[in-house]
C-alpha cells in the first residue's frame, strides 16, 4: 500500500486486504492507494518467470508514483509486501519518505545470509520451509484445488484466533508437511473476516491463477543476487514496523527483528500485538490504522 503525498484521496478497485487502513488514512486526510502486485487481481500476469524479481517489483511501484503524478510517497507493505517495501526504501529514498512494515522486518539483501537463501532455508523428511513448498508445482495445484478452502483455512489457521495445534501463531516453525494438509479449514470464521471478504478472494484467484503470486518465491535466490550491490546498506528513512505476537513470520525471523535498528537508524520501537497472528492490517485493524496516521502526522 502506498500513501501519496497530497489531498485526502482513497482508492479501492474491488477489494484489498487494506480496506480498513484505506478508509482510516482518507479520513485522516491522506491519500491512499493499493495497488495489486505483478501477478495478483488485475495486475499484469507475465508468463515468464523470471519477471518476479524483487527488482520488477520495486520499479513497479516507482512507476505508480510517478503515474499518479507525486514526486514523493510513503510506502507500507505487509509479509511480501513488506520485503518490497524494505528494499523500495533501502534503494528509492529519494521517492519514499518513510516506510511501514507489517509481519517481515528488515533484512539485509531482502533474505540474508552470505550464500543463496534456499540453501539455508530448513528442511527434513518430514516437512520443507514454506517459501521451498510454495516454489513448486505441487503448491500451485494445492493452493487451486479448492480457492475457498485455501483462504479459510489460511485466514483462520495463521491468525491469531487459532489455537496452536491448528497452526496458528507457529504455523511450527514454517515448516510445511510433505503429507497432508498443513492448515486447518473452520468451522466458521473469525470475526474479522466474513464469507463476502472470502467470495472476493475466490473470485479473483479463481480468475487469475496463483501463478503469478508464486513468482516472488521462484525468485528467491534471483532476487538475493540482484540486490548484492547493496549487501550492507542501511535504510536510512523513517521506519514504522509493527507485527502480531502469534505470527508465524515474526517468530521465524526473531533474530532479525531483535537486530533490526542497527540497519534502520530511524525505525521506531517495534509495535508487538498481544494475541495477533499474522494478518496483522485485518486482525488489528484499528490500532493498525491508528499506529500508521500517528507515524504519519510525526513525519
Amino acid at each position: 500500500m502506498l500513501k501519496i503525498e497530497g489531498k485526502s484521496c482513497s482508492y479501492f478497485r474491488v477489494f484489498t486486504t487494506w480496506r480498513h487502513q484505506l478508509q482510516a488514512l482518507a479520513k485522516a486526510g491522506f491519500r491512499a492507494v493499493a495497488p495489486d502486485l505483478r501477478g495478483y487481481g488485475r495486475s499484469n500476469r507475465p508468463e515468464e518467470v523470471g519477471q518476479y524479481t524483487i527488482l520488477h517489483d520495486i520499479g513497479d511501484i516507482v512507476g505508480l508514483v510517478d503515474a499518479l503524478g507525486a514526486q514523493q510517497a510513503v510506502i507500507a507493505g505487509h509479509d511480501v509486501g513488506a520485503t518490497i517495501a524494505w528494499q523500495v526504501a533501502l534503494l528509492r529514498p529519494d521517492r519514499f519518505r518513510a516506510v511501514i512494515a507489517l509481519s517481515v522486518p528488515f533484512r539485509p539483501r531482502a533474505f540474508g545470509g552470505s550464500v543463496p537463501p534456499t540453501t539455508l532455508m530448513p528442511r527434513n523428511e518430514h516437512a520443507v520451509f514454506y517459501q521451498l513448498f510454495l516454489q513448486t508445482p505441487e503448491a500451485e495445484a494445492a493452493l487451486g484445488r479448492d480457492v475457498r478452502r485455501t483462504f479459510r483455512a489460511q485466514f483462520y489457521s495463521l491468525s491469531g484466533d487459532s489455537p496452536p495445534s491448528a497452526g496458528g501463531g507457529g504455523f511450527a516453525g514454517g515448516m510445511v508437511p510433505r503429507k497432508g494438509a498443513p492448515l486447518t479449514a473452520p468451522a466458521s470464521l473469525p470475526t474479522w473476516v466474513t464469507e463476502s471478504d472470502i467470495d472476493v478472494y475466490v473470485a479473483e484467484f479463481t480468475r487469475s491463477g496463483f501463478r503469478g503470486p508464486l513468482g516472488w518465491y521462484r525468485n528467491v535466490d534471483r532476487s538475493w543476487e540482484l540486490l548484492a550491490p547493496f549487501a550492507g546498506a542501511a535504510v536510512t528513512i523513517p521506519a514504522l514496523y509493527i507485527a502480531g505476537d502469534r505470527d508465524f513470520v515474526a517468530a521465524v525471523n526473531a533474530q532479525f527483528i531483535a537486530k533490526q535498528s542497527a540497519m534502520v537508524p530511524k525505525l521506531r520501537p517495534a509495535m508487538m500485538l498481544s494475541g495477533c497472528g499474522h494478518w496483522t492490517e485485518q486482525e488489528r485493524a484499528p490500532e493498525v490504522s491508528a499506529a500508521m496516521i500517528d507515524f504519519l502526522r510525526s513525519l
